[in-house]
């Protein structure tokens, strides 16, 4: 007896599945759905929403249809937010000059809040310039990282200048690991790099950009999990009204 390829079986479902069978004609595969919203995410993306700023985002909201208007509402707000946030962060910038008396609150207490790094050194040593020339770099580009200095006697009595500089790295209102010299950041051919990448490893700074660039392959993924699953309960839903 032939088989019937407009049948719903489950054998049918199997040879249409494998493309042995043609699909039953208006039926939509889970294939199907995953390019539909590949094709919607890809129309979004080339809009480049997330790399425009908030008057361009405004500017938009006058030109575009009601269709988008919510994507563009929402992705204004995500800005507004974000500028907030880093605005919130990105206290510091550069490296401060601290004294004993100071230590308690701009470091153990400040601590509490956000890391703080602290610079122990000796102007007059080759291999302090250098760091502190590095440490300013650093300090720059991670803003929302508290950097001060202090000279290592004056910070720890007796403190022999062999071991100069010194990292103390602060978080959670305590020290959480030291660096003693500048051997384990490459001597005096350190770079900024170097420290940058000690400090990300302690979990001082936060990792870059870069380290996230899967962020939105996954939140795509989730977006057509999320569809297909939904999608997949209407069509149980459905079936149980037949």
């Amino acid at each position: 007896m032939a088989n019937n390829h407009d049948e719903d079986t489950e054998w049918n479902d199997i040879l249409r599945a494998k493309g042995i069978i043609p699909k039953k004609e208006g039926e939509i595969s889970e294939a199907d759905i995953i390019d539909m919203i590949d094709e919607v995410i890809a129309k979004r993306d080339a809009k480049n929403y997330e790399q425009k700023t908030v008057d361009e985002l405004d500017e938009l909201l006058d030109e575009d249809n009601e269709d988008e208007e919510r994507v563009l509402q929402e992705y204004r707000q995500q800005r507004l937010n974000a500028m907030k946030q880093q605005m919130s962060e990105d206290k510091f910038g550069e490296v401060q000059h601290i004294y004993k008396t100071d230590f308690v609150r701009e470091v153990t207490e400040a601590s509490k809040t956000v890391w703080v790094v602290v610079y122990l050194y000796k102007d007059y040593l080759p291999i302090c310039k250098l760091m502190g020339a590095h440490l300013a770099t650093v300090a720059a580009k991670h803003k929302a990282c508290k950097f001060v200095k202090i000279i290592g006697d004056q910070c720890i009595p007796n403190y022999p200048d062999r071991n100069l500089p010194t990292l103390l790295i602060y978080g959670d209102g305590d020290m959480k690991t030291q660096i003693v010299g500048a051997a384990q950041l490459g001597g005096m051919n350190m770079k900024p790099e170097d420290i940058e990448a000690y400090l990300r490893r302690v979990g001082a700074l936060k990792l870059p950009e870069s380290r996230s660039s899967n962020t939105e392959e996954i939140k795509k993924s989730s977006i057509r999990s999320s569809a297909v699953a939904a999608l997949s309960d209407d069509d149980e839903y459905d079936s149980d009204d037949y």
